[in-house]
């Protein structure tokens, strides 16, 4: 029996795209005969994968998990808005969600931890369903948030199963109170979250760049006024005032009920739930968001199709 070496399942990896534990499998049923190992993936389909790696994954669906003080958030991407409706494809999400949720949303440990039901671990298992599914797959990425006391709680829109949808959203929050009137007022924020989509928590947590690019956007405008320059300062102040009030989620005006501030909507609820509370953080997941899509011509395609 020859020996089965890392550079060998490189190799094979490379030339084939399969899955690592695939690999492993074929050269071990091929006696270490590289080439009789690509036949092997070949047959069994596994392959086929590395043939469908370039191609554009902007569908598919976000996972949401959570369990008393942590959740998770992952998208993992197929081609077409069909597989998301795909029951297997679903149950991979969902296994996947729950994976994160153990590992505290790390991407990479997710990556290499176990898929249930299967000798491969979550990466190869993604590799695997390209072949046995038929569309390229991709696990863009995850996140958790994990509360010392208090609740994680979670909201899902356009949901196509159980914490399952195109948009994804948790929330954590610091309490002493009752949990589940914290875990009523988080899916309350939650469904905010979804709709305001803010970029922060609040003025502090924002990215300085993105202040200072609004900041000098402002300044522009401002002077195009001709007016004074104590004048533009103060013109500056308030419009940068009434960007915070749109992009930090404690700034921002609740939608539930469209006049109240999201601070004030926490220190109203102190009385309710038994205690102060506060937002430890939050994840807000889209589906797609940042990808670049390939614009299709179906009637160009149509067309080149009967032509050839």
């Amino acid at each position: 029996m020859a020996e089965i070496t890392a550079k060998l399942v490189k190799d094979l990896r490379e030339r084939t795209g399969a899955g690592m534990m695939d690999c492993k499998k074929a050269l071990t049923e091929s006696d270490g005969d590289i080439d009789a190992a690509v036949d092997w993936l070949r047959t069994k389909g596994l392959a086929a994968a590395a043939k469908k790696a370039g191609r554009v994954a902007a569908e598919g669906l976000v996972g949401v998990a959570t369990e008393g003080k942590s959740g998770s958030v992952v998208e993992l991407n197929a081609e077409t808005d069909f597989v998301a409706r795909n029951d297997a494809f679903q149950q991979i999400v969902s296994s996947i969600a729950d994976i994160a949720l153990k590992n505290g949303g790390d991407l990479a440990a997710v990556k290499g931890s176990a898929f249930p039901g299967s000798d491969r671990n979550v990466e190869d298992e993604i590799t695997h369903q390209i072949a046995t599914i038929g569309e390229n797959m991709s696990l863009r990425r995850c996140e958790g948030i994990t509360v010392g006391n208090g609740v994680v709680s979670q909201y899902v829109h356009n949901a196509h199963a159980t914490g399952l949808g195109r948009i994804g959203v948790i929330v954590g929050l610091e309490s002493e109170g009752d949990a589940a009137k914290l875990n009523d007022l988080g899916k309350q924020i939650a469904m905010h979250i979804a709709a305001a989509t803010p970029l922060a928590l609040s003025r502090d947590d924002l990215d300085a760049s993105y202040v200072e690019k609004e900041r000098n956007v402002l300044i522009e405008q401002a002077r195009e006024s001709g007016k004074p320059d104590n004048i533009i300062e103060k013109m500056i102040e308030g419009r940068l005032r009434k960007y915070f009030e749109e992009v930090c989620l404690l700034d921002q005006v609740f939608v539930i009920d469209g006049e109240t501030r999201v601070s004030k909507v926490l220190e109203n609820a102190a009385k309710e739930v038994g205690g102060p509370v506060a937002i430890a953080g939050f994840v807000r997941f889209q589906l797609g968001e940042g990808v670049e899509k390939e614009e299709a011509d179906f009637a160009a395609e149509v067309a080149a199709t009967a032509g050839g």
